[in-house]
């Protein structure tokens, strides 16, 4: 069938809107008309970094309506509305232990242009293009395999949903999922875009006791504040953060920390502001990091671990954000920026230059 999508044709280039061909939906397959999807830092790396083969179509964040179904799909029927987050293959010992984000296959249907099946679903006068997360939702229509989509509730706004599939299920696993926060901990939470902001709800909202955010932009420190922060650092001299962090918990330093900015100056500074035995997850996407191992790590038996997607189960987490979101507990709305989908280039700009926390483009708002 014939869809409009938002195509990189180039390393580094601007997006495309044009219309390219979508395969047929298998049998384990599910046809689905995009209503919106969020726009991720992951999606301007797979732009400019030659994270993916291109021609590509990217996207990772889709939301939308169930319009055909395979033979062999049983959890999902025609007009259920559905989240798409990162694909995994279901069937691996990662998958089955519950840790889906751990799957072999992750790295092969999240980045690697193709599906389940090992094809590509694009096409424009026979030139093919990469799949992107199992989805590439930046589209008017996207064919995802059952494995990879979330049924969520009708009465509640579908183009605010698709974050929760990527940004936002991130930070809230990171905390819930990977550290199991537990209550009266104390945390810093290193970066305060969309997915530093989400860990910083989910510490609130388990109980935690010192949530200590960081960043350099105040007016980001102040809504994190009204997210639940109990206490903001500006970092724009990394130095002295870490004494900063064990000011505010009177000398232990935190329990946990999430650092989201992939700066090793500010990284080497959160692990200084844990306390003895203290974890730092870190979930940004950087380069090289100096850490000496005995003075930054063993001396105190601190840990440095990382994590992919916040080692959440999308089918388990995404219902129960949404369920919070509906209670008043979990305002993640008020990250969100929309856009028109034609104007996706300019929803990257804003998240380029600090105005927006979290884009999200609205392909069709007739959910």
């Amino acid at each position: 069938m014939q869809i409009t999508a938002a195509v990189t044709e180039e390393q580094g280039k601007e997006y495309e809107i044009v219309d390219l061909e979508l395969k047929e939906v298998d049998n384990d397959e599910v046809l689905i008309r995009v209503v919106s999807s969020g726009v991720c830092h992951t999606d301007v790396t797979a732009q400019h970094d030659g994270l993916v083969e291109y021609p590509a179509v990217l996207g990772h964040e889709g939301s939308g309506v169930v319009e055909k179904i395979g033979d062999a799909v049983t959890e999902f029927a025609e007009g259920d509305h559905v989240v798409m987050s990162y694909a995994h293959c279901g069937k691996c010992e990662g998958c089955l232990s519950g840790h889906p984000t751990s799957c072999q296959r992750f790295a092969e249907l999240n980045f690697g242009g193709i599906n389940h099946h090992g094809q590509k679903q694009h096409t424009k006068d026979g030139q093919e293009y990469s799949l992107f997360f199992g989805q590439s939702s930046f589209a008017t229509y996207v064919v995802s395999n059952e494995q990879n989509i979330v049924k969520v509730p009708k009465d509640v706004d579908l183009t605010l949903l698709g974050p929760l599939a990527c940004g936002i299920i991130t930070g809230v696993g990171t905390v819930t999922e990977k550290l199991k926060v537990e209550f009266g901990a104390d945390i810093t939470v290193l970066g305060t875009g969309s997915v530093g902001l989400s860990a910083i709800m989910a510490a609130n909202a388990v109980g935690a006791n010192r949530i200590i955010a960081v960043d350099l932009n105040d007016e980001r420190l102040e809504l994190a504040k009204e997210l639940g922060a109990t206490h903001t650092i500006n970092s724009s001299d990394p130095e002295g953060l870490g004494d900063a962090i064990k000011e505010i918990t009177d000398g232990a330093g935190t329990d946990y920390a999430v650092d989201t900015t992939g700066v090793s100056p500010v990284i080497k500074e959160g692990l200084a502001g844990l306390k003895i035995r203290g974890e730092l997850v870190e979930i940004g996407i950087g380069g090289e990091i100096s850490v000496h191992l005995f003075e930054d790590l063993m001396l105190a038996n601190k840990t440095l671990s990382s994590m992919q997607e916040g080692d959440a189960v999308p089918k388990i987490l995404i219902p129960k954000m949404v369920d919070l979101y509906k209670k008043g507990r979990f305002p993640f709305d008020k990250l969100i920026t929309k856009y028109d989908f034609k104007d996706i280039n300019q929803a990257f700009e804003g998240m380029a230059d600090g105005k927006t926390i979290k884009p999200v483009l609205v392909m069709d708002d007739k959910a």
